[in-house]
């Protein structure tokens, strides 16, 4: 926190802004990147640069996103479209309804705008943040905001710069994501507790998909885990305490 409160000495911005700020740096890191290659494969599948940007605008869903380019690019119709990244989405159920206890003194519109930023990173950053206290609502909704202006930034430089860009695979652009999940998860693991369940998560997802189950093997996965890892503190509880 010293860092904090010498920016906001030097500074005309808040201290609850610059915070946020702070906070958002993984996010942001990994976002220009990921909504870089966004842009630039949303226009080489035909989509017009206005949809591409309102699509990061109105919808601000990483992984639908890039889907549902790819969807469109193999000439599938929109029922297609909305159903799969409907079900891709589904984990935000699990990730909203963790969060939900936090946002209870909350107005229904507060609530909403909260939950239209949600994705898998704030998720992560806001979860440590909520567990540790009640911040500030301010600087909650700042950090999504910057998120997203961090994809939609991404996104425009992306749309920018497709053109010149033939082949993505080169830049190694994809790395930019799971590297940002490594921040967050270590961020996370704060007992020996949480990493067992972190580890947990993580071979049922790779045995789950291994297995074929796609992209619902990330929400059985989470709840197999969480289901452990629940069944491990209640056993150390009766046991030592």
């Amino acid at each position: 926190m010293k860092f904090h409160k010498d920016l906001s000495t030097n500074t005309v911005l808040p201290g609850w802004l610059l915070s946020a700020l702070q906070q958002s740096l993984p996010v942001i890191l990994g976002y220009l990147p990921i909504g870089f290659a966004y842009g630039v494969l949303a226009q080489k599948s035909g989509l017009s640069g206005f949809n591409t940007a309102m699509m990061s605008l109105l919808v601000f869903a990483g992984s639908a996103q890039l889907i549902a380019v790819g969807l469109l690019a193999s000439g599938a119709g929109p029922a297609t479209v909305i159903l799969t990244t409907f079900m891709v989405n589904l984990r935000h159920l699990l990730m909203s309804a963790s969060l939900a206890p936090f946002l209870r003194s909350w107005s229904r519109i507060e609530q909403a705008f909260f939950s239209f930023q949600l994705t898998d990173e704030t998720f992560a950053l806001h979860s440590s943040r909520f567990t540790g206290g009640r911040p500030l609502k301010k600087e909650t909704l700042a950090i999504n905001v910057t998120a997203q202006s961090a994809w939609l930034a991404g996104t425009c430089m992306g749309l920018f710069a497709g053109s010149l860009i033939s082949d993505m695979r080169p830049i190694g652009l994809d790395f930019a994501l799971p590297a940002m999940f490594i921040v967050l998860l270590v961020w996370q693991v704060k007992s020996l507790l949480f990493l067992f369940t972190a580890v947990a998560a993580g071979v049922c997802s790779l045995a789950l998909i291994l297995l074929g189950l796609g992209q619902s093997s990330v929400i059985i996965a989470t709840v197999i885990a969480a289901t452990l890892g629940l069944a491990v503190e209640t056993w150390i509880k009766k046991k030592y305490f």
